[in-house]
């Protein structure tokens, strides 16, 4: 079978015959296989039916990669995006979308999913993701009986056990396609910084000090530091390189010191390259730091990538990656997200990382997902990775397991907001409850008779609490309770402030304050200048005194960091003025603010005070003036 000028594989076949059946397909294949063709053939056969599909993604990032995409190849009329901050064509016959909208709009029954045929879930693994992975198991929960979906993964080990539960859930009859052969096949490696290049096989032969004496050791951080540009040294004859490196500054840090040992490109690339530069960055951002370094390191062929960089800044990284004039990226996780972007080799400058509760070593899902970006289909006949480690402090074994397969299956993260909440009890009786909170993949998997205990006591407690504020009433929800169900952020901080009087006591500044303060997600190394911020704090929590659970429930510290860095930003509009207020980084700063655009009209969507609307959009406007320029 051929399509779009590719022969298809049996795997892809056997995808597209279970579509042809209207079944949900799960599809469980090896990065760089062409699970996109899938995906494509879906959205394909119901644009000639005039029906409409939804592609779903995790991140924003890879959303704007595939409108941009679908608009080449379909034209910008019949596709359109949600992102939040972002609409354009709403209408569209294929939406894309971040999975949190897919989730909102479901859960909300928006009539924008009437005619909707096929939901395509990318990376459905992330159903496995401790602080979001809720949202995919709501979007299958909430969706239309009629509406199949598409699930694409690199990998899922318990594919059959996940098919089952839709089936169950839904209704559905759903196809399970795998693949586990790459289309290049991947070589394991390791670095070891005291013997250099080997496998995990061999380094476990190596005869190491007992672990008494071990103990006695102390691993060598100064030789660490700088034994990745031996690693760099002897893999010259196998870039480009991904080096993924699991910490922003570390990334910057290793761009630069490499740009002082290497140059990888010749004249001619480095001429492209200026040129491309030239044209791409504008005078008003060319002074940042980041972008200095950017530019500096790009001439050598170096590069970095992370979510604290200006996102056209990416945007230019990628391009570059894409042809072929970035000969070692460091990136951190977030670039083997979705993007097509693979390299010959992939690099781990270490196999443990922070998860914010602890250092660990990476999960099999976890390090598949990195690694798999090694090897390019028509180019490479083998990919490499390689993991930079000591030995001597190493778990070997642990290390042996999860680099051999992944095994890690996908599991439920189930848990209930606030605004689920709130939608169940408006939309269903007391008795469909029940049976919803019995369709988590949670209470599947536990072949339960009744709904987890917690999943219940969690739905009690949150129903309390809004009865207690007049969120609801009676198992019915109030006005005010009808406001907070298009709110999908700190639900009640927002409904205390917008659904009573309380909002009516500030002026726009401080109303976009207390906005940045809610939506900021502080850092411990977060630095703000908050002089002679002092008389307008003790103003504003005067008038917060007003509200108690307000009071008692906003971050105070980071209402006084917001102070300065938003009335800056609101009154000047100078981006490289907020640089000087605080440490955080470019791509953070635009972050927040869109994060308050799309929160801000979550707000405007919900309350029915025309005057508030207003003054919503005024911050709107004069928040988002500003970005055009950063973003260039």
């Amino acid at each position: 079978m051929q399509y779009k000028n590719f022969i298809l594989d049996q795997f892809q076949i056997d995808a597209i015959n279970a579509v042809e059946k209207n079944h949900t397909v799960i599809v469980s294949a090896a990065t760089g296989t062409g699970k996109t063709l899938i995906a494509d053939y879906v959205i394909d056969k119901f644009m000639n039916l005039k029906r409409r599909v939804v592609y779903t993604s995790p991140i924003k990032a890879l959303t704007n990669q595939k409108y941009k995409d679908f608009k080449r190849s379909y034209g910008a009329d019949k596709v359109g995006i949600l992102t939040g901050d972002v609409t354009i064509n709403r209408d569209a016959q294929i939406l894309v979308m971040t999975t949190e909208i897919y989730r909102n709009m479901v859960i909300s029954r928006d009539p924008l999913l009437e005619h909707l045929s096929y939901a395509i879930f990318d990376e459905i693994h992330f159903i496995s993701d401790i602080e979001r992975g809720y949202v995919w198991e709501e979007s299958i929960i909430f969706s239309p009986k009629s509406v199949k979906f598409l699930c694409l993964s690199a990998t899922i080990p318990n594919a059959h056990e996940f098919a089952n539960w839709i089936k169950s859930t839904k209704n559905h009859e759903v196809s399970v396609v795998e693949h586990k052969q790459r289309a290049v096949p991947l070589h394991h490696l390791v670095f070891d910084i005291n013997f250099g290049m080997s496998n995990i096989h061999k380094l476990m032969e190596v005869k190491t000090y007992p672990e008494y004496e071990r103990k006695k050791e102390r691993p060598n951080f100064e030789r660490q530091k700088v034994a990745y540009l031996d690693l760099i040294r002897d893999i010259r004859d196998k870039l480009p390189c991904i080096f993924f490196v699991f910490s922003r500054a570390d990334c910057e840090k290793k761009a630069k010191e490499s740009a002082r040992q290497f140059d990888f490109l010749t004249n001619e690339e480095k001429s492209k390259v200026a040129s491309f530069l030239s044209k791409s960055i504008p005078p008003e951002i060319s002074s940042i730091s980041s972008v200095q370094a950017l530019r500096h390191t790009l001439g050598r062929g170096i590069a970095f990538h992370h979510a604290g960089c200006l996102p056209k800044a990416k945007e230019l990284v990628e391009e570059l990656f894409e042809q072929g004039l970035i000969k070692v990226l460091y990136a951190t996780e977030t670039f083997a997200v979705g993007i097509n972007m693979p390299a010959k080799t992939v690099c781990f400058n270490s196999l443990e990382k922070y998860d914010g509760i602890t250092t660990r070593y990476l999960n099999s899902k976890e390090y598949f997902q990195l690694a798999g970006r090694a090897g390019r289909r028509g180019i490479d006949t083998v990919g490499y990775a390689v993991a930079l480690l000591d030995h001597r402090f190493a778990d070997l074994k642990k290390i042996k397991e999860f680099t051999s397969e992944d095994t890690q299956p996908i599991t439920s993260q189930f848990k209930l907001s606030i605004n689920t909440v709130l939608n169940m009890v408006n939309m269903h009786s007391p008795e469909e409850i029940k049976e919803i909170l019995k369709l988590n993949f949670d209470y599947y998997l536990r072949k339960l008779k009744q709904p987890h205990a917690n999943v219940v006591a969690s739905f009690n407690n949150i129903v309390k609490r809004l009865e207690k504020l007049g969120y609801a009433k009676q198992n019915h929800i109030t006005e005010k309770g009808k406001f907070l169900m298009n709110i999908y952020f700190q639900e009640l901080l927002i409904g205390e402030l917008f659904a009573t009087d309380l909002h009516k006591r500030f002026n726009e500044v401080e109303l976009a304050i207390l906005l940045a303060s809610i939506v900021y997600e502080a850092k411990r190394t977060d630095e703000f200048d908050w002089k002679d911020a002092q008389p307008i704090y003790q103003n504003l929590m005067a008038k917060l005194r007003h509200n108690e659970y307000f009071e008692k429930n906003v971050n105070k510290i980071n209402v006084k960091r917001m102070i300065k860095f938003m009335k800056s930003w609101y009154q000047e509009g100078d981006f490289l003025g907020l640089l000087k207020i605080c440490n955080l980084q470019e791509g953070d700063i635009i972050r927040l603010f869109r994060r308050i655009i799309d929160l801000s009209q979550q707000i405007i969507h919900g309350t029915q005070d025309y005057e508030l609307k207003d003054r919503l959009g005024l911050i709107i406007h004069n928040i988002d003036k500003g970005l055009v320029k950063v973003e260039f």
